[in-house]
């Protein structure tokens, strides 16, 4: 006879990732010759859901390395960025309860594209974040209740081959 169980545990309920691009401008006080170098660093993010979209809120620091003074003096612009973005979870129910937004930076922002134009730098930054959400779901699974058959444990040591070796006149009587 089966019959079934049901049992209650954390799972992913919704998985997905998406690459985003941003375009910045960025004002100087020099005419910039030559962009040098552009680095994203100290990314720090976290998610939130709300409804049946995941809310993504993060920043990053982006240091732009150029020159001017037709490249005989160089200078770093550093800059902080503040991102909020909206991702929307297909197949989301309300109803499932225990959420947990887990945010993975699967690319880390990097500057995919950088320009000067007049005293302004045009720069671009791409990331991809992956988005887990663990819920609480139930699982019902057919439970057979009959007990497995005992297997008979043979110990090779055993004292039965003693007995099987031992006789009646194991003692004998000598004189001394």
């Amino acid at each position: 006879m089966s019959n079934y169980k049901e049992i209650v545990t954390k799972a992913v309920i919704g998985k997905g990732k998406k690459l985003f691009t941003t375009d910045h401008v960025v004002e100087l006080k020099e005419d910039a010759s030559t962009i040098l170098g552009c680095w994203v660093i100290n990314h720090n993010f976290h998610g939130e859901k709300q409804g049946n979209q995941i809310i993504i809120s993060g920043n990053y620091d982006v240091n732009i390395w150029y020159s001017y003074d037709n490249d005989t003096k160089t200078d770093v612009l550093k800059e902080s960025q503040s991102y909020r973005e909206v991702v929307r979870m297909r197949n989301l129910d309300d109803d499932v309860t225990g959420e947990q937004i887990i945010v993975r930076s699967l690319k880390q922002p990097t500057c995919s594209d950088i320009s000067i134009s007049n005293r302004s730098i045009h720069y671009t930054i791409e990331k991809e974040l992956g988005i887990e959400l663990v819920g609480d779901v139930k699982v019902k699974i057919e439970a057979n209740e009959e007990e497995d058959p005992w297997d008979e444990i043979i110990d090779e040591n055993s004292d039965d081959k003693l007995d099987d070796e031992l006789t009646d006149d194991f003692i004998q009587e000598n004189p001394i």
